[in-house]
């Protein structure tokens, strides 16, 4: 099963699963701009933003005045009890944009699946740190220390060893990190350590921590991730689960944790990048404030992304993920149609991932920015066997796994695709591309005749704050399919004011599918309403 999150403030929830806003339980009606925007600003709630990024991810680029930002924040205001004077909740930047003020609590909501699809999802089991007389380190570093103990474990005493163990082999495949070896790490045991302490001895930015309770068949694993520089907790978790197969339940923990620092520790480097000096940031830190704009998926910051990535190349030539990070702004804007030359954009995201894997021939992402350069040329099988390459090297790479998951589903093999965008939701429930998996889950289903649960999936990613407008295209086709004509109407409507020139041979140049049957079905389908 899938958990979407649910963000609660004051006596509201914001249901990311359902699009719902909800006040003490009871379902608040709100427009689907009017949750798109309350959702960008609460997901978004670190940082302020612009009026140019509320455009982009809420009415998708299209020019609108001020008056109509403003009336949709006007209306999300008045949603949430709040209002201009007061700003409880939305916070007005004078000539900037706007920041969600209030207090968040994001939790996992209820495990969800179509009410049509009961079935349970298909899975897939500078210098180098050194203390204090190290000079500080060109990439990000972190030391797994054993996890601590709770009660009585019994047999399962070993687990609390075995699993920072395995961490520490797994992330030393990530080659953008420095991991330190388990001979040092696991020397530090004291339950009441200095964490920043840890971090001076072994030369390291981060600690994961850890501990371990089983009681009774039931296993209890929590983790935290410490930048040792200040002491603060970046990301923490807890996992429960039964005990009844430990291999099992070790696997899926580890490949859990695995994602969740792909992404996190990049974040925390990107907001550590945003405190300094624009001329003074260095390659790493140019890269990962990059990555931050490269995400939001709309023109603006795919061009700052690029900026940013130009000056980490510039800085290190022989910076494997910079080169790679171009290769995926240049991506997007072919895959986006942002530019009148496709065929020179698709050249560059080759160019850029061949210098990465020349750099860098181990690293996952750079593997997966080579993999997707072939997606648009319609060379899926070609494409396919370097995004294997990305997940054989890193196994919980769940952008790799989405991403070989959408080829495969594309090439005719729906089901190894559902297999493994569901890996890629699970692993990282809260990963920017997480709308493309869902639109990807869509097309498993069509791929296999299943037209109400490829609507529902559809539904649910075209409804995503940050979906493309080719999303809307999916929702459209899916809809119409499995016969909701209305809903296939609204969506093409949508369709239609956000990029009127929009036809199927777009649509089928992003996703150039290789079974005639099923081309045909969502070619028709498009068709009905004049793509």
């Amino acid at each position: 099963m899938l958990r979407f999150m649910i963000y609660r403030f004051g006596s509201f929830e914001l249901d990311m699963a359902t699009a719902e806003l909800r006040r003490d339980g009871a379902a608040c009606p709100v427009e689907p701009q009017v949750f798109a925007l309350l959702a960008l600003l609460v997901e978004n709630r670190e940082r302020l933003v612009s009026k140019d990024e509320i455009i982009e991810k809420v009415w998708d680029g299209r020019v609108v005045s001020d008056s109509a930002v403003a009336s949709r924040v006007k209306t999300a205001r008045k949603a949430i009890g709040d209002d201009g004077k007061t700003q409880r909740y939305i916070r007005t930047i004078h000539s900037r944009g706007f920041r969600f003020v209030a207090e968040v609590k994001a939790v996992r909501g209820a495990e969800m699946s179509p009410a049509m699809d009961t079935r349970e999802p298909t899975t897939t089991s500078g210098t180098e740190p050194g203390g204090e007389s190290a000079e500080p380190a060109s990439r990000p570093s972190i030391a797994v220390l054993p996890f601590r103990l709770t009660g009585d474990p019994g047999p399962y005493a070993a687990f609390a060893d075995a699993l920072p163990h395995d961490l520490i082999l797994d992330l030393s495949r990530l080659r953008w990190l420095f991991v330190t070896a388990r001979g040092s790490s696991f020397r530090l045991r004291a339950a009441d350590a200095d964490i920043t302490e840890i971090g001076r001895l072994l030369g390291v930015q981060y600690c994961l921590t850890g501990s371990m309770e089983v009681a009774g068949s039931g296993l209890d694993v929590t983790v935290a991730l410490v930048d040792t520089r200040d002491g603060r907790v970046v990301w923490a978790d807890r996992y429960t689960s039964q005990v009844g197969d430990v291999h099992q339940v070790r696997s899926e923990i580890r490949g859990r944790i695995l994602a969740a620092l792909e992404i996190r520790i990049p974040l925390h480097e990107a907001e550590l990048a945003r405190m300094q000096v624009t001329g003074s940031l260095d390659a790493w830190a140019a890269y990962h404030l990059g990555l931050q704009h490269m995400y939001r998926f709309n023109r603006t910051d795919n061009s700052a992304a690029t900026a940013l990535f130009q000056k980490a190349v510039a800085l290190d030539p022989c910076f494997a993920r910079a080169h790679a990070g171009l290769s995926f702004v240049h991506f997007q804007t072919a895959f986006l149609r942002h530019t009148d030359d496709v065929a020179g954009e698709i050249d560059l995201a080759r160019r850029f991932a061949e210098r990465g894997v020349e750099l860098d021939p181990l690293d996952p992402f750079v593997n997966f920015t080579m993999g997707r350069s072939y997606w648009l040329e319609g060379d899926l099988e070609l494409g396919l066997s370097w995004l294997e390459r990305a997940t054989s090297i890193s196994p919980n790479y769940a952008q790799g796994i989405y991403a070989r998951g959408w080829t495969e589903t594309l090439a005719g093999r729906g089901l190894e695709g559902r297999e493994h965008v569901d890996l890629a939701m699970r692993l990282s429930p809260l990963d920017p591309l997480h709308y493309a998996m869902q639109g990807t889950r869509a097309f498993t289903h069509i791929a296999v005749g299943e037209d109400a649960q490829a609507a529902y999936w559809a539904e649910r990613a075209a409804r995503s704050p940050g979906a493309h407008v080719l999303i809307a295209m999916i929702a459209t086709a899916s809809h119409a399919l499995a016969g909701d004509m209305a809903r296939a109407a609204s969506w093409a409507a949508n369709v239609r004011e956000r990029n009127p020139s929009l036809t199927r041979d777009d649509f089928f140049r992003a996703f150039p599918m290789k079974a005639e049957p099923v081309r045909r079905r969502v070619s028709d389908a498009l068709g009905i309403y004049g793509f």
